[in-house]
């Protein structure tokens, strides 16, 4: 059984930082896309940024800059760390997987949810 779990969300004032982490089980992540989502009440899930079997990375517009995804040194882990928080990035955040090699941006293509975890940001 697949499972993703998500830790690292809280509060943090305007500017500060957080660093999410995904960690999956029953499941090898590397080789696959990895991704982080958001949704922030009242709006549609949105993807954040995506790294590819290759490494090769995408950002979101909204976050360019400011978050930065890997993959953890151990097996299964996925990371985003978030600088210059701003209040529009409160949201609850999503790690996903899609059992292929190539992202995609729309949250159709990923086969495996994590449970999510809360970012709040305050001013």
């Amino acid at each position: 059984q697949v499972e993703l779990v998500e830790s690292g969300g809280g509060s943090v004032q305007a500017g500060g930082s957080l660093r999410l982490s995904c960690a999956a089980s029953g499941y090898i992540l590397s080789g696959f896309c990895m991704g982080w989502f958001r949704q922030a009440p009242g709006k549609e899930r949105e993807v954040v940024a995506t790294v590819n079997g290759g490494g090769i990375t995408y950002y979101a517009d909204a976050v360019k800059g400011r978050f930065t995804i890997s993959r953890g040194n151990a097996k299964n882990t996925l990371h985003l760390q978030m600088k210059s928080l701003k209040l529009e990035d409160t949201a609850m955040y999503y790690c996903a997987s899609r059992r292929t090699t190539d992202c995609s941006g729309r949250d159709d293509d990923y086969n495996y949810w994590g449970q999510g975890t809360q970012v709040t940001v305050s001013s």
